[in-house]
């Protein structure tokens, strides 16, 4: 299904990973497809900011410490945004001081997780984020683009 401006629709759920550990990265991937979610997957934050233009997910999972553009530049480029800021933002980091979690919560980032984390709690503040943006959107939440599998693998 398709609307005026050609985007195609999906009532599957997408989330997009912003991870520059390929590990991380790909068992994360892997995980949030079996429990049913659209995954669109990027190596670095310049292709998240990429696929969050181009796809428009309905979630946002990003690393702060990466090389290039680390998590905080990514999450204001997206806020500044007209077609992202609404954009559920959960950042995901090894850095566990309370400053941080402050500083990311302060920007604009629905939650924030430190690693090494529970798959399963993940999962609750995924469903909790994108229980919030369905409440806060209504029905539009369902119009979800349809993403082919994509992953940015080159290093």
């Amino acid at each position: 299904m398709n609307d005026e401006s050609g985007i195609k629709y999906n009532p599957v759920q997408t989330i997009l990973l912003i991870e520059d550990n390929p590990d991380i990265l790909e068992n994360l991937t892997e995980f949030l497809e079996i429990e049913g979610y659209k995954i669109l997957a990027a190596n670095n934050g310049k292709k998240g900011l990429e696929l969050a233009a181009e796809y428009i997910p309905d979630l946002i999972i990003c690393d702060v410490l990466m090389r290039e553009m680390d998590g905080y530049e990514v999450l204001r480029l997206l806020l500044n945004t007209f077609q992202t800021h609404e954009i559920p933002f959960i950042f995901s980091t090894s850095m566990s001081e309370k400053v941080d979690k402050t500083e990311a919560m302060k920007l604009g980032a629905a939650d924030y997780i430190v690693k090494p984390f529970e798959l399963k709690a993940l999962l609750k503040m995924v469903k909790a984020c994108l229980q919030g943006r369905i409440k806060s959107q209504g029905p539009e939440i369902h119009n979800s683009p349809v993403i082919p599998h994509v992953q940015d693998q080159k290093r």
